[in-house]
């Protein structure tokens, strides 16, 4: 980025902020972990693992068997106020991959939780908490879709939160996928009046800022 920005003669200070983010310890998701990571195991291996260390095992998608962790929430950034005295000054690129997942403890000392936080989830934390205008959630697509890679596909431009939620509940987005997208924009929309949320491709953001593109969530 700061080369991009060099080559059109914009010398803006860009700076990359690793984060720890707060998750609930009651939250749900870690009675269901969901969330495969690290290697691939044959059922036989997996078991043995899950025997020693603890660790729940799930075949993923007939590839072999991988570890699962939970997929909490997001509920507060650690390093919110590094965020916001650097925000005047550069540019900060900061909960990246949804950030280091740690639960607080009672005595207020933080301890890391085997987890992974939606990055899109996280985005949405850091941008209700420094009050942006706008959250733009950049994917692969220009617009949000109905019946996605069907022939009745149904790109759309606008969604309220009560259309989207609606769309959600008829399972129209896929989990880990548009899912945590959509469940992101509603989140923001709902924060504040005036909030809005886009989501579109990244060679359509500055048309999608401009009103060209992308699908608006608004209350």
């Amino acid at each position: 980025m700061r080369q991009e920005l060099a080559k059109r003669g914009k010398n803006i200070p860009v700076v990359t902020l690793v984060t720890q983010v707060v998750v609930d310890k009651n939250d749900p998701g870690f009675k269901n972990p969901t969330k495969p990571i690290g290697p691939f195991y044959t059922e036989e291996e997996a078991k043995k693992i899950a025997a020693e260390k603890g660790y729940v095992m799930k075949e993923d998608a007939g590839r072999g068997w991988r570890r699962v962790v939970a997929s909490p929430a997001p509920v507060k950034i650690v390093e919110l106020d590094s965020v916001k005295r650097l925000w005047d000054s550069t540019i900060v690129i900061t909960v990246g991959g949804g950030g280091i997942p740690v639960i607080e403890k009672e005595d207020g000392t933080l301890e890391g939780v085997a987890a992974v936080i939606d990055k899109d989830l996280a985005a949405e934390r850091l941008a209700e908490d420094v009050d942006a205008d706008i959250l733009m959630i950049l994917t692969e697509v220009e617009k949000v879709s109905l019946n996605f890679k069907k022939p009745n596909q149904q790109d759309l431009a606008t969604m309220t939160v009560a259309e989207a939620e609606k769309y959600i509940e008829e399972g129209h987005f896929a989990p880990g996928s548009m899912l945590p997208k959509v469940l992101a924009a509603v989140n923001f929309a709902k924060s504040k009046p005036g909030k809005k949320a886009i989501i579109t491709s990244l060679y359509k953001a500055v048309d999608a800022l401009e009103g060209r593109a992308g699908t608006v969530v608004t209350m």
